[in-house]
């Protein structure tokens, strides 16, 4: 029996209808009156409270409220640990090449062979399968080899340009042209002075043949192009292709830098080859 007393006051609890009324006290007129019972303010309440927490989540995840959390991090700080991870990704990788570098040259010091550019004995041929071909005259070897001489060499008279004159060359970086093509000095190129951390893009569509260090002119790329044609991009900061990559015109490859001992300032020193022989960069492209 009390417990059939409970159930039924909990029933009348949600069945009774309710009402508030806001009257004025002076003369006991009526202003405002609401209807309601248990379970239309239950679910009110549980509404409103849905409705509160959405709302707060919508705030939190889509505005720059959320910056004023405590704990949570604001846009520079999170831009800041952004670029602290790709500084020490780029320490990482510098480190390594350093390490190689001087483990190799230790290697060679000694006597011995990189472990990377040793030669399997597998892969070399036995002497019995090795075959020669005789020619009757050796004027053919003596063609090639002054034909390599010519190209190899540094022209200072007129260069043949063939079709490179008539293609449409991306300027790798816009800036002031501080060192000019000077063949007498044995300055291959032009100096170009741009802004800080100004990304160096492809002349031409080509593909990478060469990206690492060297001690002269730091981080250097070379890109192989149409025509016979490369170009050469040295003393940058960091090198954004590897070798075997295909760039197309315009296309960041290299981050503008002050490496290596020949340096003497933040710039880009840019050489373009042309069958071997070095042009001056300024007769086909305007910085």
């Amino acid at each position: 029996m009390p417990k059939e007393r409970k159930r039924d006051k909990i029933k009348k609890l949600f069945q009774n209808p309710y009402r508030i009324v806001i009257f004025n006290d002076l003369n006991l007129h009526i202003i405002k009156q609401i209807r309601f019972n248990a379970r239309t303010l239950v679910m009110a309440l549980v509404f409103a409270v849905v409705f509160i927490i959405i709302g707060v989540t919508v705030l939190i995840a889509f505005t720059p409220l959320r910056e004023y959390i405590p704990g949570y991090p604001t846009g520079k700080m999170r831009q800041m640990l952004i670029r602290n991870v790709l500084i020490v990704d780029s320490l990482d990788l510098e480190i390594q090449r350093r390490d190689k570098y001087f483990n190799d040259f230790r290697v060679m010091l000694a006597g011995e062979t990189p472990s990377d550019t040793a030669v399997k004995h597998s892969a070399l041929p036995r002497p019995d399968q090795v075959q020669f071909k005789k020619y009757d005259h050796d004027s053919l070897f003596k063609d090639e080899i002054a034909q390599e001489q010519t190209n190899l060499g540094i022209n200072s008279g007129s260069v043949t340009r063939g079709g490179v004159a008539g293609l449409l060359f991306f300027p790798p970086i816009n800036g002031m042209i501080t060192g000019k093509y000077d063949l007498s000095n044995g300055h291959f190129g032009v100096d170009i002075v741009g802004k800080l951390n100004a990304r160096i893009s492809a002349a031409l569509d080509g593909t990478v043949i060469f990206a690492g260090w060297t001690i002269d002119t730091g981080y250097v790329i070379y890109l192989q192009h149409d025509q016979n044609l490369v170009t050469v991009y040295r003393h940058n900061a960091e090198l954004l292709k590897i070798q075997g990559d295909k760039v197309r015109a315009g296309e960041a490859i290299a981050i503008m830098g002050n490496t290596g001992k020949e340096t003497t300032g933040p710039h880009l020193h840019f050489e373009m080859w042309l069958n071997g022989i070095s042009i001056n960069p300024e007769d086909y492209i305007k910085f």
